[in-house]
Formats: structure tokens, C-alpha cells, sequence
């Protein structure tokens, strides 16, 4: 029904992926190439025949739309009471570890993780503790003796999971999000929890929302949630913050309001209430064609580059992607890369030190594009 192979073009547009040399192909941020749903793009346009774009209020059919679509999607029901609009993921991320935790105070983080974590907490003068993943036999996984003795420090007071996880695509279980629930509870850990990828998993994996574990998950907890990576309207800046717990709720939204980041732009409302309205089947096309994508990677990488290993994990359209055997300084190689074929990926020293030997490659486009990519990796790999 709808045509993923058709791309819309982004070159000078004022575009951060596709600001690029005219022979480099762009899979690095976390922005997929596909044109906008057609539903989103007819909201869009009846906002604007509106022809006065002044300040706008959050109407309540976004938090109804929003409540509908995890309901049906990911079985679980929100509140209205416990939900919270904020202009973004990352500035409601920002506004809760000043609100939540004071200056000094220890901030968890599983590395490698999405490198705008750490931003959010040293820029407010916090101390970023990592909780390494344990890699192990090609597999990421978490370090619960490691965690534990993080999280019982008495300057941890706030974690940050990311739910899918970024850069890795691990879906993390039940049972692991009921132990970290467990422990962050037992030494008074808040835990924020970026769920902003979490529809985009593979045809017949389903994420686990943190809060519907248990009720412990749920009262200690702050649900990130945004339609910007599902149907890529990051630009259009608007999230939603799902917090059960009232004093915890009521506290973030006045940081939230202090900081300026709870008021919506022109357009993001009716492309929001649109897109969790009628997005059903346009996301469920969309995730065949990225596990597509990702199957003909993966199967390429095997087949033609043997000493390279990708993460064959089962959410976002991200693969992390292990390149030990020819390097452990994935910035020079991912900057020699780009300049010797054009091809340009995240370096993974981004997401963490202990991801110094990978890179990331985003397969949110058209699989030519994904074939040119391969390619060219490739014929890097082939000059090493």
C-alpha cells in the first residue's frame, strides 16, 4: 500500500543527515529517509491553510490518540492524569535530571547508549556512572553486580534506560526490566525510561513498556514517549511524559514549565493526533521494509565481510556493528571511511569507551541505498 522505495529528497533543505558532499551517502542519525505518512501530510496541510501560526494550545485529543495507540499497539493503558507534554525527549530529559537530582549526584547510564545521555548530565554539572553492558560472544547484556553496587551509591539518585535500546536495538525482557525496577527501588533510584523507539521492532518482537512490569516499575518510573522516530517528525518537536506517581508528576512538570520545554510548536498537535490515529498500517509496512533492510545487511556482512560482526538484535532501524578485527578506534575509521568512499556512519566512541571498536549504521531508506551502502563498506574493508 505504501511505496517505502520512494524517497524524499532532503539535499538543500537545511537538513542535518543530508547536508553532505554530493558523492556521500548519509546513514548516520537516527532520522529515517521515507517520505511522511500521507495522513500526517494532510494534517500538516489543513493546519496551514489556517494562515495565522501563532501560539497553540495541547488539546486533549493528543493525549486520547496517544492513550489509543499504546492500548492497541503495546497493551497497555495509560491515565490520562499521569501525562505530561514536553517539546521534546531530550529536553524533557534535561529539565528531570535538574529537577530531580542536585548538583554532584551520581546519573546512571548503561554504555554504549545514545550519546546525548551524557550532554544531559554533565552539561547540569551531574556525574555520569555507567553501567557497562557486558559484551560477550557477540552479545550485549546487563551487568546486574555491576549495577547494583552503582545504583547503592548515595549520590545515584536517577538512571536513564533507554527502552528499546539505542545503539544496540536490544529489546530488553521482562525479567531484566523487573530486576532493574527491584533495585532502583531498593536504593531509592528514579528511573527514566526513553521508550522513544519502541514501535519500530521487528515483525513479531514486541518491547515491554518499564511501568507495565509491576507496580513497583510503574511508581518509580518516568516513561519517555514520542511519535518522532515512529513516523519521523523529530523536526516537528513534541513528546509526552507518562508518570503514575503524583508527587514525582507534579514535580517534573514545574521543572518542565520552568524550563520552557511544555509548550507545543504550530504544527506538532495535529501531526501527532493525526499520525497515532491512522498510523496502524503505515508502521506495520514500515517495519517489514526496515527488517527487510536489516535481513539483506546482515546477510551481506556475513557472506562478504567475515571479520565484521553486526549486532543482530530485534528493534530500531539502527545495527551496531563490531569492527575489533581491523580497529579499536572507530572514530579513524569511521572518518576514513566517509573520505575514501563516501559512506558515513556513526563512530560507536559516541555512545560510550567501551564501544570504541564499532560503528553504527542507520538502514531507515531505500534498499538501493542500502545496497550502495554495503558496497562501499565493502570496498573499504577490501583496502584495509
Amino acid at each position: 500500500m505504501y511505496n517505502f522505495d520512494e524517497l524524499a529528497n532532503r539535499k538543500n533543505t537545511y537538513s542535518l543527515k543530508w547536508d553532505v558532499k554530493e558523492n556521500e551517502l548519509p546513514m548516520w542519525v537516527a532520522d529515517m529517509d521515507f517520505k511522511v505518512a500521507p495522513f500526517i501530510k494532510s494534517a500538516i496541510k489543513r493546519r496551514m491553510d489556517i494562515e495565522a501560526y501563532g501560539y497553540s494550545l495541547i488539546p486533549e485529543d493528543f493525549f486520547a490518540s496517544i492513550i489509543g495507540w499504546y492500548k492497541r499497539r503495546h497493551n497497555i493503558e495509560f491515565k490520562r492524569e499521569w501525562m505530561i507534554y514536553s517539546s521534546g525527549v531530550v529536553a524533557a530529559i534535561s529539565s528531570m535530571v535538574r529537577r530531580l537530582t542536585n548538583v554532584g549526584d551520581n546519573v546512571i547510564v548503561q554504555a554504549p547508549t545514545y550519546n546525548i545521555f551524557y550532554n544531559s548530565i554533565i552539561n547540569n554539572k551531574r556525574a555520569v556512572l555507567s553501567n557497562d553492558l557486558k559484551y560477550e560472544n557477540g552479545v550485549f547484556a546487563v551487568d546486574f553486580i555491576d549495577l547494583e553496587k552503582k545504583m547503592s551509591d548515595k549520590k545515584t539518585t536517577l538512571m536513564i534506560l533507554c527502552n528499546p535500546h539505542n545503539p544496540i536495538g536490544k529489546i530488553w525482557s521482562k525479567d531484566e526490566l523487573e530486576k532493574i525496577g527491584k533495585l532502583a527501588k531498593k536504593y531509592n533510584v528514579t528511573v527514566i525510561s526513553d521508550e522513544i523507539h519502541c514501535d519500530l521492532t521487528d515483525p513479531g518482537y514486541e518491547y515491554v513498556p518499564f511501568a507495565s512490569v509491576n507496580d513497583i516499575n510503574k511508581e518509580i518510573s518516568i516513561t519517555c514517549i514520542a511519535a518522532s522516530k515512529t513516523f519521523n517528525i523529530a523536526g516537528l518537536q513534541s513528546a509526552c511524559l507518562i508518570i503514575p506517581n503524583e508527587s514525582l508528576r507534579k514535580n517534573v512538570d514545574r521543572g518542565l514549565n520552568n524550563d520552557e520545554v511544555a509548550e507545543p510548536n504550530f504544527f506538532s498537535m495535529e501531526a501527532n493526533i493525526a499520525a497515532f490515529t491512522n498510523g496502524d498500517i503505515w508502521v506495520d509496512e514500515l517495519k517489514e521494509y526496515i527488517h527487510a533492510n536489516k535481513q539483506y545487511f546482515y546477510k551481506f556482512v556475513k557472506e562478504n565481510l567475515p571479520n565484521l560482526h553486526a549486532i543482530e538484535d530485534h528493534a530500531t532501524y539502527l545495527v551496531f556493528v563490531d569492527i575489533s578485527y581491523y580497529s579499536n578506534d572507530s572514530i579513524e575509521f569511521c572518518k576514513s571511511l566517509r573520505e575514501k568512499t563516501g559512506l558515513y556512519v556513526s563512530d560507536g566512541e559516541e555512545y560510550g569507551k567501551n564501544s570504541k571498536s564499532f560503528f553504527r549504521i542507520n538502514l531507515a531508506t531505500s534498499r538501493i541505498n542500502v545496497e550502495d551502502g554495503c558496497q562501499r563498506l565493502k570496498k573499504y574493508i577490501d583496502s584495509l
